[in-house]
């Protein structure tokens, strides 16, 4: 019976050890607790401390926008408490004009189970409507039986009004620019109108100056007119009524001689057609220098001929005479216009220019015909034909201005030691027009 008590007690020994054994486990056990505990308490802080205080608001919401969670920062966005936020819809915080595009960005967090963002305008209670960048992704609760997601709300408003002054920076930009663009129009149509101002001042001035060429070259017309019209009177009473009274004279004495002795009219007769051939001479003379009639009836260039045959002679000078055959191809008009430009040109040359030499040529060339009168005579300055000096010099502008009438173009060079050279070229065609030219040396 004793045997029994001794292993009970050894059995409680070891119990008691056991025990003890397991208090110790038990209090290391505890220890770890209340550390892992306190590490947990400390990441909750520090987790609640990143959650609350994030620069973004974190909202949770399920399918209907209900709002199950928000942090501090949420809240603080809504203007509100966070108690008085939860259990209400998102919606709610939505301007009207943005509720459709936020319905319609739910809805797709809960469809596509991918990330969604959106921009919508959220209202506060303390200031304007303010525009907010919206960024979900769907979630599930650990049942599995309630479908939410998670939303980020970030303040976009500063970049919103930095975007909006952007906007109109870009739009006073283009406004700027067009300005400059409409500034640089209008200085370009300012230089233009000076410009045109200029030239039409320019041509106002030159419309006087013609004007009074015009004026001065009408007076000259006038004067030559009424000298013409004094050499032709005198003429008529110094030759023509002259020989025509001698004429007069003759026959009465041819009358008397006549009747007193009829065999004597074969002498009384020859000196009557003297004066009879004479006055033919005169009267022809006369009216070749008004206009030649063998112009119209024989062509330009037998009265060329005939006018450089008839040309006064001086001693020492050469007329030399070459023609193309073709210029009668020409109209009158054209060749009257080189016959008075041949006969003023003789006529300078007789009164100024002491040549020895003349040539006049009746050239070809491309679409019509040339005149030119060269001489080796006295040169003179081109460039002061149309100065008001040489204004009075009807003889060289008469050359071009019938020149130019005909459509034909006049040059006029001349060259000191080397005399002068004038070109008359005439179009063969009545549509052929041809600009002028007078030059100088330099």
């Amino acid at each position: 019976m004793r045997e029994p008590r001794i292993e009970s007690k050894a059995d409680a020994q070891r119990i008691l050890h056991e025990l003890q054994v397991h208090k110790i486990e038990l209090e290391l056990q505890n220890e770890e607790l209340k550390h892992s505990k306190a590490e947990i308490a400390a990441a909750l802080e520090k987790y609640t401390a990143l959650y609350d205080f994030a620069p973004v608001g974190y909202f949770s919401l399920d399918e209907q926008g209900l709002i199950l969670e928000v942090n501090l920062t949420g809240a603080t966005l809504l203007g509100m408490e966070r108690s008085r936020i939860t259990k209400r819809r998102f919606q709610l915080f939505v301007a009207p004009r943005s509720r459709p595009i936020f319905q319609a960005f739910l809805e797709r967090i809960f469809i596509e189970h991918k990330g969604q963002a959106c921009e919508a305008l959220l209202l506060d209670p303390r200031r304007a409507p303010f525009w907010a960048s919206l960024e979900a992704k769907s979630a599930i609760t650990v049942s599995g039986e309630r479908k939410w997601c998670r939303l980020a709300v970030i303040d976009i408003a500063a970049r919103k009004q930095a975007e909006e002054t952007q906007r109109h920076v870009g739009i006073l930009a283009a406004i700027n620019r067009d300005l400059e663009k409409e500034i640089i129009r209008r200085e370009a149509v300012e230089t233009a109108l000076k410009k045109s101002e200029q030239q039409a001042q320019l041509l106002l001035e030159q419309a006087r100056h013609l004007q009074k060429k015009l004026r001065n070259v009408t007076r000259q017309i006038l004067l030559v007119q009424e000298n013409q019209r004094k050499e032709i009177s005198r003429e008529l009473h110094d030759e023509i009524s002259q020989l025509l009274l001698n004429i007069n004279v003759h026959l009465t004495v041819f009358t008397k001689a006549a009747a007193i002795d009829p065999k004597s009219i074969r002498r009384t007769i020859v000196p009557f057609r003297r004066l009879v051939k004479k006055s033919l001479r005169a009267v022809h003379q006369f009216a070749r220098e008004l206009r030649p009639t063998m112009l119209d009836d024989l062509g330009l260039i037998p009265t060329l001929r005939s006018y450089i045959d008839g040309f006064p002679k001086r001693k020492g000078r050469q007329i030399q005479f070459t023609a193309f055959v073709g210029a009668e191809v020409l109209d009158n008009d054209k060749r009257t216009v080189l016959y008075r430009v041949a006969q003023e040109a003789l006529t300078n040359i007789d009164k100024h220019a002491r040549a020895s030499v003349v040539k006049i040529r009746i050239l070809k060339i491309r679409d019509g015909v040339c005149l030119e009168i060269a001489d080796d005579g006295k040169a003179f300055n081109v460039d002061r034909l149309s100065s008001a000096k040489w204004a009075n010099r009807l003889g060289l502008i008469g050359m071009r201005e019938r020149v130019e009438m005909i459509g034909g173009r006049l040059s006029i060079v001349s060259v000191p030691d080397k005399g002068t050279t004038i070109r008359a070229e005439i179009p063969f065609g009545k549509n052929k027009v041809w600009t002028n030219n007078v030059s100088s040396p330099a």
